[in-house]
């Protein structure tokens, strides 16, 4: 099983030429897994500050069919891609993958130029996030 939320930690990217922060990958819909970033900062490592301007960076990229992502009440930086998010191959995966954001700020959170897949969601009721929260996304399918 695999289930990853990361909460008050910060991501420092090293700048490959594509870097992806996240790659999640289920295998059946109905896995309870996924990738949750909540209340995080996203941000470069001091020696990439130079190139970020040509180095894009994505919040993530699907690994298999039913890839789930979400990222919360985070910071981005500008090293954020505008559509924040990488396809894998082609169109493999991005009818069947769930990304969601939810209430992130900064230069990088701006959602305006997202990617327009199936699955992706930009999402503004605090409901639609309260399963992804560490207390009911681990605790709840663990506990």
């Amino acid at each position: 099983m695999q289930l990853s939320s990361f909460k008050t930690l910060s991501f420092v990217l090293e700048g490959r030429s594509k870097d992806k922060l996240t790659a999640q990958g289920r295998e059946f819909k109905d896995n309870n897994t996924g990738i949750v970033i909540h209340n995080c900062t996203l941000t470069s490592a001091p020696e990439f500050i130079p190139y970020k301007a040509t180095v894009r960076t994505y919040i993530g990229r699907p690994w298999k069919e039913f890839s789930r992502t979400i990222i919360m009440q985070s910071f981005l930086d500008d090293l954020i891609d505008p559509v924040g998010w990488l396809e894998f191959n082609g169109t493999f995966a991005l009818s069947t993958l769930y990304y969601a954001e939810y209430g992130n700020f900064g230069p990088g959170a701006h959602t305006e130029g997202r990617v327009n897949w199936p699955g992706y969601l930009l999402l503004t009721d605090c409901k639609d996030v309260e399963n992804f929260t560490v207390k009911n996304f681990i605790c709840g399918l663990l506990g």
